[in-house]
Parts: C-alpha cells; structure tokens; sequence
C-alpha cells in the first residue's frame, strides 16, 4: 500500500501555522508524506515597519523562519513561491493555476488542503488560492494529472451558535456547522506542537498574542471537504 500524501497550498507563510499545524505533525509523526506550497514570500505584510524592514527583507526573514517550521512540524517538501504577496488578486489566474498544477503534478497527492471559500481572514490572496484549487479540482483532466488525488479539504472554523456575542471571532469568517464534515481533535502533544510552530514566527509574536489564535484553535481542527457530506463529521483528513 503506498504511503498517503497530503499537500497543503497556502499564499502566505503561517497560513500552514495558524490553523493546521497540528494536524501536518499527526501525519507526518505517523509516516504520512506531507508538503507544503506556500506561493509568496509574504514580505509585503504590515509586521515590516515595526523592523524597518523593505517587503524583499521582510520576506527573507519570514523565509527563514518557515525553516524552522519545517522542522517541527517533519514536513517531506517545502516549496515557497515568489509571487506578489497582496497582489494575486491582480494576477492572470491562468497563471497561478499552472504553477500550481506543475508542483501538484510532481506530488500526484491523494488529499490537497486549502483554505474554505471566505478565506477565514477575507484577504483576497486566500480568496484567489481557493477559487484556483477548486478550479484544479473541477478540470476534467484532474483523473489524468493527478490521478491519486480524490479529495479538497478546506481549512475553516464553525459558526459559533451565538456569534453575535462572540467577539473573539467577530473578524473570523466562518463555516455554518452543517458544512463542516471533519472535526480533528487534538492530543496535548499535538497542541504543544501548534503553539511550537507559531512562534516559530518571531516577528509575528505579538499578532499570534493579540488575536488569541491559540486559544481560538483550542483542540479542534474544522475541515470542510468539497463534493462530499459527513454528518456526523469524520475524524481525521483521509477518513471515508
């Protein structure tokens, strides 16, 4: 039996840690083959001017730090991408679409991970990411490109029941819990590992703090999956 591939496709880095790291070092702990594709380098973000730092500095140093990540997190492959951090939205999808399908095509994964259609944050990089998988996922080719790959997870959080009164995710785009069909729960082992790898991102410290990411991923990790439909959900990625 060949060994499962996941491969996650994220615009920026820490997308890959704030959310699904604990779920990378499951599989990845079990002899899963896991890769990341992280298509910018992420310079442009607005953690620069607390360094004075210019966008293609600021994206060396968050390059640099993403090795970190793929240490503790035992990833199989990295390949981080040069795009315009910000700017993909101006981009010739096409474009985007055949980078993206040039590296998938060399994993052949069984399971591609992404970001849900909001985006979770609603920056237009995640926006776009999301709308070029799918795509990828819907071409009538995909049986002959990537034959292996039957499955679009989608990265997101749950509606709460009284969001009204939830602060703390006021500015979290949500899924309404009827899509949600895989609920990971995590051990403390796989918890300690998702904090591990956010401050891997020391120049993002005080953002990991401020927005309580941590606190908000708590010991669940929320997927959605394309096509499919599990009630109750499923409780991990390759579960049918």
């Amino acid at each position: 039996m060949s060994t499962l591939k996941t491969l996650y496709i994220f615009p920026h880095p820490d997308d890959e840690s704030f959310g699904p790291a604990p779920v990378i070092y499951r599989q990845t702990k079990r002899g899963e083959e896991v890769y990341l594709l992280t298509l910018t380098k992420g310079g442009a973000t607005k953690q620069r001017f607390k360094y004075n730092l210019s966008v293609e500095e600021m994206g060396a140093v968050r390059v640099q730090e993403m090795q970190d990540v793929k240490k503790v997190l035992g990833l199989t492959g990295m390949t981080i991408l040069d795009l315009e951090d910000g700017g993909m939205a101006q981009m010739n999808p096409l474009e985007i679409e055949k980078m993206v399908s040039d590296h998938m095509a060399a994993i052949n994964p069984d399971i591609v991970v992404t970001y849900a259609i909001h985006g979770i944050s609603g920056h237009h990089d995640h926006l776009v990411m999301h709308a070029v998988i799918k795509r990828l996922f819907c071409d009538p080719q995909k049986d002959k490109l990537y034959p292996n790959w039957k499955r679009l997870a989608l990265l997101t959080f749950p509606t709460p029941e009284n969001s009204e009164r939830d602060g703390a995710m006021a500015h979290v785009r949500t899924s309404h819990p009827k899509l949600i069909d895989c609920i990971i729960e995590l051990n403390q082992e796989e918890q300690s590992k998702l904090r591990e790898a956010l401050y891997c991102y020391k120049t993002f410290t005080d953002v990991i703090e401020s927005t309580g990411v941590i606190e908000r991923i708590g010991s669940r990790v929320y997927f959605e999956f394309f096509n499919e439909s599990f009630h109750p959900p499923v409780s991990e990625l390759h579960s049918y």
